[in-house]
C-alpha cells in the first residue's frame, strides 16, 4: 500500500502519517506524547480539560446554496457562512503541518449496502485510538481499496478566536455537508467526533430510503429485532442488555426495509458511578485497547474511583463491541418487530406500558420526552419535563417532519408493535422496579403482552394493557397508584398541557398527528 498523502485537503510537511494503526501501537504513540497514564487495568486514560461533554452551541453546519433548504434552521442547526468556515478550515490544516498526524479510515453502518466510509484525521493518538473503536473497522481488502465518503478532521489543539472567526468559543465544530467534511477544534472531548459521523449519517441515509435512528437495538434467537428509543436516565442501554437476546448495539442504527443495523463498531459508555454489579459489561469492558476519559485514578495504584466526578460528571469510556460478551458482531438483524419509546416521568402519570397506533408512534418519537424529579439537580423543586426531538435533537440536519414519516413507513411495512415504557414513576412515589419493567418489555417483545385487556387512557390517549404477568396489576393504571384521584388529574393535565405547549413548535406535522397526542383539557 503507498504511502498517504493529504496535500488534496491542505495538509503539508507533516512529520509523520500513520495510518490506521493498531490499538496497542496508538496507545505506545499517547504514552509517549503524554496524552495519558494506564490504568490496572490496561486502559488509557485521559483529561479532556475545558470540554469534559459535547459542545452544543459550538456546533455549526456550512450554509451552502446546495444545502440551504434542506437543513432545519435554528437555535440546533446554527448556519455559518462558508467564508467564515474556508478561513477557519486554511488556519487548522495550517497548525496541523510540521506535526505527526494519525489517520483512521472505517465505516459507518453495519449493512454494506448503506455503508458509508469516513477519513478521521487526528492531532492526538488517543483521539485516533477511540474512534478505530468505535467505527467498524476494515479488513486489509478494504483498506487497499478503501473510498472516502465524508473526512473528519479533529485538531483540538487548534482555538479559535470568535471575534474574528465568527463562532463563539474556541471551540468549534463545522459541519460541511456540500464539501463533506467535518472540522473539530478547541475540544479534546472524543463524543464530538463520534456524533459528527451521526449527524452525517442522519443527512445522508434518509436520502437512500434509510430510517436513522439515536437507539439501541437487539434481537431474539427467532431473529425478532428490537428498538429501544430513550433519553439519558430511562434505562435504553440497561433494557436492550438482555442475557436472552442479543445486542445488536447500543446507540445508533439503521432501519432499511430489510434489515435495521448498528452505525457503529464499539460503545461509548457513562463511568459515573460504575460498578460491576450494577453494569458488569461495561464494568469489565474498561481493558486494554479501552480509551476512559475523565475518570479519576489513583496515581500510585492506578485504581478507578468511579464515584469521583471532580474531573467530569459524564465521565466516559469507549471501547470495541467485541468486548461485550453478548454481542452481535455483524450488526446487522432484521427488520424490527418491536418499537420501544423509553421515558422516566417525575409526574407519576404515564402508565408503565401502554401501545401505541400509527399516529401516537410519530407524536411520541418525535416529542423525545421524559423529565426530571424534584431533587435530583440544583434548583429543581417540581417534575421538569425534557423534550428532545426524536430522541436526538442535537443530531438531526433536517426537519423532524421527515424523520417521522420515515418511522411511520417503516412501521407499516414491518407491521411493528410500538410501546411508550415509563420507567419512572407512579402515584406511590417510587420509581417502578426493574424487574418490572423487564418482565412488561419481555412480554412485548414475545408477543404475549398483546393477549391482555387494554384500555384507553384519559388524559394521554393511549392504549393501556390491565394486566402483565411478573407484574402488579394495580401498578398497571396510573390512576390506581394515587390515593388523591384530583391530584393525579391534576398532574396529567399539567403533563399534557407540556406536551401541546411543546409540540406546536413542529409546523410541519399533519393534522392527525397533532390529534395523536395528550389532551390538555
Amino acid at each position: 500500500m503507498s504511502k498517504l498523502s493529504l496535500e488534496y485537503l491542505g495538509i503539508i510537511n507533516p512529520t509523520e502519517i500513520y495510518r490506521n494503526l493498531t490499538p496497542a501501537q496508538l496507545t505506545e504513540h499517547a504514552l509517549r506524547r503524554g496524552e495519558g497514564t494506564l490504568s490496572n487495568t490496561g486502559a488509557l486514560v485521559v483529561k479532556t480539560g475545558k470540554y469534559t461533554g459535547r459542545s452544543a452551541n459550538d456546533k455549526f453546519i456550512v450554509d451552502t446554496p446546495a444545502v440551504h433548504d434542506e437543513i432545519a434552521w435554528g437555535k440546533v442547526n446554527r448556519p455559518i457562512t462558508k467564508e467564515k468556515y474556508d478561513a477557519i478550515y486554511n488556519k487548522v490544516v495550517a497548525y496541523l503541518q510540521n506535526r505527526e498526524i494519525f489517520v483512521f479510515d472505517g465505516f459507518a453502518g453495519a449493512d454494506e449496502k448503506y455503508m458509508k466510509g469516513f477519513r478521521i484525521v487526528n492531532e492526538l493518538a488517543s483521539q485516533n485510538m477511540f474512534i478505530h473503536q468505535l467505527l467498524r473497522r476494515p479488513t486489509k481488502e478494504q483498506l487497499d481499496n478503501f473510498n472516502v465518503d465524508f473526512t473528519i478532521i479533529a485538531a483540538p489543539g487548534f482555538k479559535c478566536i470568535p471575534e474574528i472567526d465568527g463562532t463563539r468559543s474556541e471551540a468549534a465544530i463545522l459541519v460541511n455537508y456540500e464539501e463533506k467534511m467535518v472540522v473539530i477544534c478547541g475540544s479534546q472531548y472524543a463524543g464530538e467526533i463520534k456524533k459528527s459521523v451521526f449527524s452525517v449519517m442522519n443527512y445522508v441515509l434518509p436520502k437512500m430510503g434509510v430510517f436513522p435512528m439515536h437507539c439501541s437495538a437487539n434481537i431474539g434467537k427467532d431473529g425478532d429485532s428490537a428498538v429501544f428509543f430513550g433519553l439519558s436516565g430511562t434505562g435504553k442501554t440497561t433494557l436492550s442488555a438482555d442475557p436472552n437476546r442479543q445486542l445488536i448495539g447500543d446507540d445508533e442504527h439503521g432501519w432499511a426495509d430489510d434489515s435495521v443495523f448498528n452505525f457503529e463498531g464499539g460503545c461509548y459508555a457513562k463511568c459515573i458511578n460504575l460498578s460491576a454489579e450494577k453494569e458488569p459489561d461495561i464494568y469489565n469492558a474498561i481493558k486494554f485497547g479501552a480509551l476512559v476519559e475523565n475518570v479519576v485514578i489513583d496515581p500510585e495504584t492506578r485504581e478507578f474511583d468511579f464515584d469521583d466526578a471532580s474531573l467530569a460528571e459524564n465521565s466516559r469510556v469507549g471501547y470495541p463491541v467485541e468486548y461485550i460478551n453478548n454481542a452481535k458482531l455483524d450488526g446487522v438483524g432484521g427488520t424490527p418487530k418491536t418499537v420501544i419509546f423509553l421515558t422516566a416521568d417525575a409526574y407519576g402519570v404515564l402508565p408503565p406500558i401502554s401501545k401505541l397506533d400509527k399516529n401516537q408512534a410519530m407524536y411520541y418519537f418525535v416529542s423525545g420526552f421524559t423529565s426530571k424529579l424534584a431533587g435530583t439537580e440544583i434548583g429543581i423543586t417540581s417534575p421538569v419535563p425534557t423534550f428532545s426531538t426524536c430522541f436526538g435533537e442535537p443530531f438531526l440536519p433536517l426537519d423532524p417532519s421527515v424523520y417521522a414519516a420515515m418511522l411511520a413507513d417503516k412501521i407499516e411495512k414491518s407491521g411493528a408493535n410500538v410501546y411508550l415504557v415509563n420507567t419512572g414513576w407512579n402515584g406511590t412515589g417510587k420509581r417502578m422496579k426493574l424487574s418490572y419493567t423487564r418482565a412488561m418489555v419481555t412480554a412485548a417483545l414475545n408477543g404475549s403482552l398483546e393477549n391482555a385487556q387494554f384500555e384507553t387512557d384519559p388524559f394521554f390517549g393511549v392504549s393501556v394493557p390491565t394486566t402483565c404477568e411478573g407484574v402488579p396489576s394495580e401498578l398497571m393504571i396510573p390512576a390506581n397508584t394515587w390515593e388523591d384521584k384530583e391530584a393525579y388529574a391534576a398532574k396529567a393535565k399539567e403533563l399534557a398541557k407540556s406536551f401541546v405547549e411543546n409540540f406546536k413548535k413542529y409546523t410541519h406535522m399533519s393534522e392527525e398527528v397533532v390529534a395523536a397526542g395528550p389532551k390538555a383539557e
